[in-house]
């Protein structure tokens, strides 16, 4: 039943008034377009863009993009490098555990500095864009097991944001994360590995049904000897494991290495409109137009694949602003969680708890569940994962240990254990306190400051509280309640859970 809520919501997004073509952004549109180009928004966000055009707002953000975290690495990312070559020959069983267990902690360490990154960066749009990339160049630590080789995959989707689409096919191919999830390290002269080939051309750039089996096995021989060296973790070429011999690729025939083949398969027109519509599910709504993508799949194409060029002209079309597009995606489980405390500004002591609870609401980072992914959507809602939603949402927002729910050994003793975070090796559990001290009576409880003044009124009248914070009307809205506790009801409703 739940779950039908949630879709009534989406199919209300096309009761939402939009605004004419006034030169300045209303405080609709400056929420509309914060939440989908980043995670959440504050009254302040908003107010700033307000005076600007629907161009100027969009130049803003993609202005504001970065290349570096501004979060240092992971404590692991300056020792030294694990022995990899020794601990595959090893068959002393219990030093391969204590390895790999000290692989799975560096993994937790990993996947906490990347939320904290998302919620401390000034360019919130620069993480949704490595995200984005993250899932679509999947790898998982399940498989690639080598942390430093996912940071530094994480740093190149970083790095390349909203840049050339070209450079990061090609830069993806030669990552050292990606040789050994997909098993480019198998990929040998005499028995070409064809995975890589593969989901290049299906998932990364042309889309299914737009080449034929021939094409992956001619494709799969140019990227052969491609490999990476274990004991540091860089890229090789393996000369002696290459096939330099003729191949045919999607109609070109030639000597073609790794490289070749990816400037042949951009050079079709079906990669931009592949890429165009996936950016359009991600940012615009789940369902494409044909016509509109057609148009901005030709810009792509003719700036050789400048992404921000893509963005630009497809943030500043009218479908993006629409009001049948407005409040029709789902925030993703990360969404949620770091937009929360980005909207309110809860302070975050540690982010080790969020690594468990974006797992549990099917979102565990660094760890898409195949290769095609997260598929997002309706994918997740379910009755467990909204009613999830909605206790984490609040004990964020009461500044609550996220360790343990009050009372209950957890928010699902039966799956967590009894003590949740505090006993499963997550670390003890999260502060979001003000430093430590408890607040007066009068004042407002972390993440309600920003809403509720110290007297326990709105800081907005109630009809502004509820644009600012969401993207449609509530399912049930608050009648009758005012100050924190209409703010939480706001925060509850289904209405919170899309964008």
């Amino acid at each position: 039943m739940l779950k039908v809520v949630v879709t009534s919501v989406l199919a209300m997004a096309g009761c939402i008034a939009l605004a004419g073509p006034a030169a300045a952004l209303s405080p609709d549109e400056a929420r509309h377009l914060l939440l989908r180009t980043g995670f959440g928004a504050t009254p302040m966000q908003i107010r700033a863009l307000e005076p600007m055009d629907r161009a100027k707002a969009v130049r803003t953000i993609l202005d504001s993009t970065t290349t570096e975290a501004v979060t240092p690495p992971p404590a692991f990312m300056s020792e030294p490098r694990p022995d990899w070559p020794s601990h595959y020959k090893s068959t002393d069983e219990e030093t391969k555990g204590v390895f790999n267990r000290a692989r799975d902690a560096e993994a937790v360490q990993l996947k906490a500095w990347w939320y904290t990154e998302m919620i401390a960066t000034p360019s919130p749009f620069t993480e949704r864009m490595v995200l984005f990339w993250h899932n679509h160049f999947t790898s998982g630590m399940d498989k690639v097991r080598h942390t430093d080789l996912l940071f530094r995959q994480n740093a190149l989707f970083r790095q390349n944001a909203t840049g050339s689409f070209r450079t990061l096919v090609q830069s993806i191919a030669k990552d050292p994360a990606m040789v050994r999830y997909l098993d480019s390290q198998a990929n040998k002269k005499a028995a070409p590995n064809e995975n890589f080939a593969r989901e290049l051309l299906e998932l990364y750039t042309l889309g299914e049904g737009r080449y034929s089996e021939r094409d992956i096995r001619e494709a799969a021989r140019a990227f052969t000897g491609w490999h990476m060296n274990d004991a540091d973790g860089q890229f090789r070429f393996n000369k002696g494991q290459h096939d330099d011999s003729t191949k045919t690729v999607l109609g070109k025939t030639g000597k073609f290495d790794g490289g070749d083949v990816i400037d042949i398969i951009l050079s079709k027109p079906e990669t931009a409109v592949f890429m165009t519509a996936k950016l359009w599910r991600e940012f615009v709504s789940d369902t494409p137009d044909a016509t509109e993508v057609s148009r901005l799949a030709k810009i792509y194409r003719d700036s050789d694949y400048d992404t921000r060029k893509l963005l630009e002209a497809m943030f500043t079309a009218p479908a993006f602003w629409a009001a049948e597009n407005r409040g029709a995606l789902i925030k993703s489980p990360v969404e949620l969680l770091v937009g929360t405390v980005r909207t309110f500004e809860i302070p975050i002591a540690d982010t080790t708890p969020f690594v468990e609870y974006g797992k549990r609401l099917r979102q565990d980072i660094f760890n898409p569940p195949n290769v095609k992914g997260w598929p997002g959507g309706t994918w997740w809602i379910s009755t467990f994962t909204l009613l999830e939603r909605r206790e984490i949402v609040l004990r964020l927002l009461n500044g609550s240990d996220l360790g343990a729910a009050p009372g209950s050994g957890g928010i699902d003793g039966n799956s967590m254990g009894g003590g949740a975070m505090g006993n499963n090796g997550m670390g003890g559990g999260m502060s979001a306190s003000l430093a430590g001290a408890k607040a007066p009576a009068a004042a407002p409880v972390p993440g309600i400051a920003l809403w509720v003044d110290a007297h326990g009124n709105l800081a907005a009248a109630p009809e502004a509280a509820g644009r600012l914070l969401l993207a449609t009307d509530p399912v049930q809205p608050p009648t009758g309640k005012s100050g924190r506790p209409m703010i939480e009801a706001l925060v509850l409703d289904p209405a919170y859970q899309v964008k």
